[in-house]
């Protein structure tokens, strides 16, 4: 499968770099892309809500979408603070398929956020899942209900723990009919 574009992977704040790059190399194989690293930037202020501490996911989108160079471009923003919409508590990413733009947050996805000891490896499979969901989402694929796929809407880290960091055949399929 050869996808066409280029997928951008663009740091938002401090961020564990072996990590960006390790999951940078991944999407590229995922989806057989090519996979650029911006150098980092930082998270829009207009983003922050101070009451929730929290970073409204969808202002960050719309501020990623500024950085896009062309139709073939998906952005994929990357952070380490906590991200929401209003009609949720939090999130662990959120993608804008018209926009091109996608973005994840490690902060949920780390062991000591549930009291639990740092697990590096742990962070990495889970951000790697998520990652792929969500620039899945800018190829246009939807959720898909089969739990072990990783297009598996996850609501609770059980969700992403339990899927496969891979497509499902149908999903595999409908990522090939998009792609080419």
């Amino acid at each position: 499968m050869k996808t066409r574009g280029k997928i951008i992977v663009i740091p938002l704040g401090d961020l564990d770099f072996y990590q960006v790059n390790k999951l940078a190399a991944n999407l590229s194989v995922v989806f057989s892309a090519g996979v650029d690293i911006l150098q980092g930037v930082d998270l829009p202020e207009e983003a922050e809500n101070e009451q929730r501490s929290q970073y409204y996911s969808t202002v960050i989108l719309t501020k990623l979408e500024l950085m896009r160079q062309g139709e073939s471009e998906r952005l994929l923003g990357i952070t380490e603070e906590d991200l929401y919409i209003p009609t949720v508590p939090f999130i662990y990413g959120e993608a804008d398929p018209a926009a091109g733009c996608a973005v994840i947050s490690f902060y949920r996805m780390r062991q000591e956020f549930y009291g639990e000891s740092e697990d590096d490896q742990q962070i990495f499979s889970r951000a790697l899942k998520e990652a792929i969901t969500q620039v899945g989402r800018l190829y246009q694929l939807g959720h898909c209900s089969n739990p072990r796929c990783v297009m598996y809407h996850s609501k609770s880290m059980v969700d992403i723990d339990t899927k496969a960091d891979k497509f499902c055949d149908n999903c595999r399929r409908r990522l090939v009919r998009r792609s080419v």
